[in-house]
């Protein structure tokens, strides 16, 4: 049985370490493992692959990949798998979900205390050597408690499952919707709402976090419409996809002071470009994609997978499975 890595990257930083595959002979000395950087190789190599760990398959390399049985994505967002293809097909999906939301949710948390205790606007004064304290106190939105404040959950999958267990544990009030609020709730959250319910949410939440998939329907879900429910006093925090915002409807917003801030990790065009009017917002707070970075990625991708493919191999039931048709 063949397995390959195919991951493509030009920063690297998604670019699997040598000993991954290394660790995969040693431990399944029964398995051939390849890997390849490149599209023309990748195809090639797919041609008699049984499984893949990749991020991104083109519908031509997912036909040229007949002896395809499973694909992890080491990421946790799937959607640039999902060709009709894929979809319709009996291929098995997996994902790093449950790698990366434990690590993006403390992101989410210090963006949070970030805005709540004013980090932002401490570190332009002190760039300006300006003792700003009474700046702070008098601006436009002071320094606030955490504990009484509502977290507003846009997704309550791995991601926000964490984040509702920090925050309920800072004294928050958790408010969440769900595709299938029929799931029920979680740790910490003390109200799920439907995903028709957003409005309710928004109205109600002092940090609002995206955490969602990205789907036919929550494509540029929060517009110019849904930011309007927003409260003048909240901020809205994105780790999920840049394409869950109207980007053009939040900068409006943001440049005439409608809610308090912005923080977002992920963005329509990645890198941000150098002439992006979001830029200049003070009230916005940019990371650069890094939600999910931590020294110990590719350590606990690796245990994730492995144990995985031992499943796989002993046909047992398999961890973070992706549900085909819903794109999650």
């Amino acid at each position: 049985m063949k397995v390959l890595l195919f991951l493509q990257d030009r920063t690297g930083l998604w670019s699997l370490p040598a000993w991954f595959a290394e660790r995969l002979r040693q431990q399944f000395p029964q398995l051939r493992v390849a890997y390849s950087s490149n599209s023309a190789e990748a195809e090639a190599q797919l041609r008699d692959a049984e499984v893949a760990v990749t991020v991104s398959l083109s519908s031509e390399q997912f036909r040229a990949a007949t002896e395809l049985r499973w694909i992890h994505s080491p990421a946790a967002a799937v959607h640039e798998l999902m060709t009709p293809e894929l979809v319709n097909s009996a291929v098995t999906v997996t994902n790093g979900r449950d790698v990366h939301g434990p690590v993006v949710a403390e992101h989410v948390m210090s963006l949070i205390f970030a805005w709540a205790k004013a980090i932002p606007q401490a570190v332009r004064l002190q760039q300006s050597h300006q003792w700003g304290k009474e700046i702070i106190w008098n601006g436009r939105n002071r320094p606030r408690e955490i504990a009484g404040a509502t977290a507003g959950l846009i997704g309550l999958g791995s991601i926000g499952r964490a984040v509702a267990r920090h925050a309920s544990a800072l004294g928050m009030k958790v408010i969440a919707t769900r595709e299938r609020p029929e799931q029920g709730s979680a740790q910490g959250v003390h109200q799920v709402f439907a995903s028709s319910q957003i409005d309710q949410l928004l109205e109600q939440s002092d940090f609002v976090v995206l955490a969602a998939p990205i789907t036919p329907s929550t494509r540029g879900l929060i517009n110019s419409e849904r930011l309007a429910r927003m409260k003048p006093d909240a901020y809205l925090i994105n780790v999920g996809r840049g394409q869950l915002i109207d980007e053009a409807a939040l900068i409006d917003v943001l440049r005439n002071h409608h809610i308090a801030g912005a923080a977002l990790d992920v963005f329509d065009i990645e890198p941000l470009p150098s002439d992006s009017p979001l830029w200049d917002l003070e009230n916005l707070l940019i990371t650069p994609h890094t939600a999910g970075l931590a020294e110990k990625l590719w350590e606990r991708e690796y245990a994730l997978f492995s144990e995985n493919l031992q499943r796989y191999l002993s046909h047992r039931p398999m961890l973070a499975l992706v549900d085909r048709h819903r794109g999650y």
